[in-house]
């Protein structure tokens, strides 16, 4: 009778034992197919994106001192973006010539979801901005996080100098970088921003009774093209425009500016036209050789 007891015993213990393995094996396999499922799905990235959701405004305003652009574009702004689902809180930044407002979500919120919000906001900040002081707008799709590439351009040619150099970086090179699949923006750094320069001479001015607003107002309306419908003649149809768009230094000299007594007063006349760089607040270098013209890509 004892022995039998004891078998049974045995034999319930390494049931019980058995049935362990099977549940232990079974978790087991069940831990390695869900870590194999993550594993593959889950996103790998050499430095993982822990920034919040973040929308950021830029408006250039040219020539405003700082309190100037807090008071007329930074506050509109940052007011009307109040009130939003899901915002967690507004930042801002009010430079000489720059407002900059940073717009914070709450995790998980959507980005596409979020810039939306915000285009739809910038329609009332626009109304309340005084006109002539900068259209703000939204900045590029990227994070703290999104710099993959850093270049610069260079060149042994002694004639090429800034301004050329960042024309090619601006019109040549940044576009086609920008046709890459994940690139969102490229930013150009150093150089200077071509420009045509309207210099004006103010003994010209006085001579001729003239003011900066009267040759701003002049080169406005004189540059542009217009299109004047079509002329029906002999069955066929002409296509009939105005074409006034200036194309280089020589069409901008010619523009009039007034007519005295009968004798045009021109651009050339009061004013030294010449290709320059636009000013900047800032220069780029590389290696302590001097400036280079250079690029960031998000």
């Amino acid at each position: 009778m004892d022995t039998h007891t004891n078998s049974t015993g045995l034999t319930q213990f390494l049931r019980r034992i058995a049935g362990g393995r099977v549940l232990a094996a079974l978790a087991f396999a069940f831990v390695l197919i869900a870590g194999v499922v993550t594993f593959r799905s889950m996103p790998v990235d050499a430095f993982p994106d822990v920034t919040p959701t973040l929308v950021q405004v830029f408006t250039e305003t040219e020539g405003l001192a700082p309190e100037e652009v807090e008071r007329y574009v930074t506050f509109p702004v940052e007011t009307s973006m109040n009130g939003m689902p899901r915002l967690q809180e507004v930042r801002s930044t009010s430079n000489f010539g720059l407002s900059v407002v940073n717009i914070y979500f709450e995790d998980g919120v959507d980005i596409y979801w979020a810039r939306q919000l915000v285009g739809e906001r910038l329609q009332q900040a626009r109304e309340e901005i005084p006109e002539g002081f900068g259209d703000p707008g939204m900045g590029p799709i990227t994070t703290g996080l999104g710099q993959v590439l850093f270049y610069f351009l260079d060149t042994s040619d002694e004639a090429i100098d800034g301004v050329e150099l960042r024309t090619i970086q601006d019109w040549q090179v940044k576009f086609d970088l920008q046709t890459v699949r994940g690139v969102t923006e490229v930013l150009s750094l150093g150089g200077f921003e071509q420009q045509y320069q309207i210099n004006v001479r103010p003994d010209a001015l006085l001579r001729y009774g003239l003011a900066i607003g009267d040759i701003v107002e002049a080169v406005e309306e004189n540059n542009g093209n217009a299109g004047a419908q079509f002329l029906i003649e002999n069955s066929e149809q002409y296509t009939v425009r105005a074409v006034g768009l200036a194309q280089g230094i020589h069409d901008l000299s010619d523009i009039i500016v007034k007519v005295e007594d009968g004798v045009p007063v021109r651009v050339r006349d009061i004013a030294n036209i010449e290709i320059g760089g636009a000013p900047r607040q800032g220069l780029a270098t590389m290696d302590g050789k001097g400036e280079v013209v250079a690029g960031l890509v998000l």
